[in-house]
């Protein structure tokens, strides 16, 4: 089967790679990572002047791009510099608002870049409920560690009920709406969002009545492969900058890459990321096919296989680096950080391993 890229998408990737690396060195990484936004504005919007979010979404959807390769070659290409800027809510709440239909004018302004949108999945202490009032509900609970929530201002949230999942797009402003927002250990932003009492219309909902799971898992499954071709693309890095360190660093006279335990040690990382690689190929392959049980497969065989091969990785470049590898200054140090909690996203490799086996019995 032929891998190789169309025209267009390799000439998105090679823009977008050769604007992160000229503009994104990782101390200006660093300094919106774990600055007071979590992010850097300018940064974010010399990126939406590429067009960048508009290629992970259809023409119908207002983007010139959308599917499963585009979402891979963009997303690798961020995990490769590390970006930090919310890319990810842009690409699931918009999936979610593309999934339900309606809502064109948020649509809108997600694809174009001018809003930050956050999807609001995960609960938090006291799970969000929705109230029936009136043709709308109200709105209680909380939401945990939402990316960029202090940032957004659409959030797509999410409510467990019988039946379907009901999924409302909420202005981040509304009354009743507090987010508290932190810094991550791994650079960007989060939030904890509550609702105290938040009354929303009828018209928020996001697709109709028993839509909601469809919608819940349009963005989901679109957040899953972005995440594991992000930590595709940070692995690449990592794997360069450790192999150059085996061939400039020098014990006893010689390149520590001389030694043969560091060779085996890295022949091993070498080959578990070929391998993540093609789960991920794999998975953005699948994401447009028509079998939605072996898309789900493929996306949690991508998921699990990341979250392994990134602790591994993170792991044996720290190792092989030596006391060097953990100090600030230097990059793989974040990028370690950033592969280990990318396994915490979304289900962690133990959960995508269960998903995969039970997704195996029903086919």
């Amino acid at each position: 089967m032929n891998f190789e890229h169309s025209d267009d998408r390799r000439m998105l990737a090679d823009t977008l790679v050769r604007a992160l690396r000229d503009g994104y060195p990782i101390e200006t990484r660093n300094a919106g990572a774990y600055g007071e936004a979590g992010y850097d504005p300018a940064v974010w919007a010399q990126l939406n002047e590429l067009g960048i979010v508009s290629a992970l979404f259809d023409e119908a959807a207002g983007g010139f791009g959308g599917s499963g390769f585009d979402i891979m070659v963009v997303f690798e290409a961020l995990g490769r510099a590390l970006v930090v800027e919310p890319f990810l809510g842009a690409l699931m709440a918009g999936r979610a608002l593309a999934a339900g239909g309606g809502h064109d004018a948020a649509l809108a302004g997600i694809v174009s870049g001018e809003t930050i949108a956050a999807f609001a999945h995960e609960d938090g202490a006291t799970p969000v409920t929705a109230t029936p009032n009136g043709d709308g509900w109200t709105l209680s609970g909380s939401k945990a560690v939402v990316q960029q929530a202090g940032a957004a201002s659409l959030l797509v949230v999410t409510v467990e009920q019988d039946g379907d999942p009901l999924v409302l797009l909420i202005d981040a402003k509304s009354p009743g709406v507090s987010v508290r927002s932190y810094n991550t250990v791994e650079g960007g932003a989060a939030g904890d969002v509550s609702f105290d009492g938040v009354t929303v219309a009828g018209d928020a909902r996001i697709g109709s009545e028993g839509q909601g799971q469809a919608v819940v898992d349009a963005a989901v499954g679109a957040g899953l492969l972005a995440l594991s071709a992000e930590a595709v693309g940070a692995m690449d890095f990592v794997k360069e900058a450790t192999l150059g360190y085996l061939r400039d660093r020098k014990q006893f006279g010689v390149p520590i890459g001389k030694f043969q335990a560091l060779q085996h040690r890295m022949a091993t990382v070498l080959l578990e990321i070929e391998q993540a690689q093609s789960a991920v190929i794999n998975a953005a392959t699948a994401f447009d096919g028509d079998d939605v049980t072996a898309r789900n497969r493929a996306l949690a065989a991508g998921k699990y296989t990341i979250g392994r091969t990134g602790a591994l990785v993170a792991e044996e470049s720290i190792q092989l680096h030596g006391g060097i590898g953990m100090t600030w200054e230097y990059a793989v140090s974040h990028y370690a950080k950033r592969l280990v909690m990318i396994d915490h996203q979304l289900g962690d490799e133990d959960h995508h391993l269960q998903r995969y086996i039970e997704l195996a019995k029903a086919a």
